[in-house]
């Protein structure tokens, strides 16, 4: 069995005995997951355990600028990192995107509580159509249920996730354009 392709590559056949190397894309991924995810979910949760902030979704206007702020330093320190040691374009591109989404979304959440969670999975959505193709805009369904259980908890309005959703998908689509 062969092994999955790269984005923008053919495919290698496999192995004489059938198995293939594990990818050291898998390695990218995971260092670019350590500073998008790993880490600031290790700072949310300290700062629950801390007393600072109630829950994960951070839901007051100031705590969530101050968890973005640290969120931003982590994903650029990540983007530093996979540029330094020579990580694929995409991968690269992928991680900028996310960057400048929680931007956009930092300038936005001072004055509005923006559906980050909308945001996140429509710009995911775009960027896998973008690399996969089309019939990936499937997902979109994910990106409808994720913003429906965010109006349903009423930790934002429908308002919030149809703008967070808009933002989310063209300045990710955008920015992974541009940086691919």
């Amino acid at each position: 069995m062969g092994s999955i392709p790269r984005p923008g590559s053919s495919p290698t056949p496999s192995s004489s005995a059938g198995t293939t190397a594990a990818s050291p894309d898998i390695g990218w991924g995971l260092l670019g997951c350590l500073f998008a995810a790993v880490i600031p979910l290790a700072f949310i949760t300290y700062g629950i355990r801390r007393g600072r902030w109630a829950d994960r979704h951070v839901g007051q206007g100031q705590q969530r600028i101050i968890v973005m702020a640290f969120v931003v330093a982590s994903v650029a320190t990540g983007i530093l990192l996979l540029w330094a040691f020579g990580a694929p374009r995409t991968m690269i591109a992928l991680i900028v995107a996310m960057l400048v989404t929680l931007a956009a979304l930092l300038a936005v959440t001072p004055a509005w509580k923006i559906s980050v969670h909308a945001a996140v999975s429509c710009g995911s959505v775009a960027m896998l159509a973008m690399t996969y193709g089309p019939w990936v805009l499937l997902a979109s369904l994910l990106v409808a249920v994720v913003s429906w259980s965010r109006v349903e908890l009423r930790d934002h309005t429908l308002a919030q996730v149809l703008v967070g959703a808009a933002v989310g998908g063209a300045v990710a689509a955008g920015t992974f354009a541009l940086a691919r």
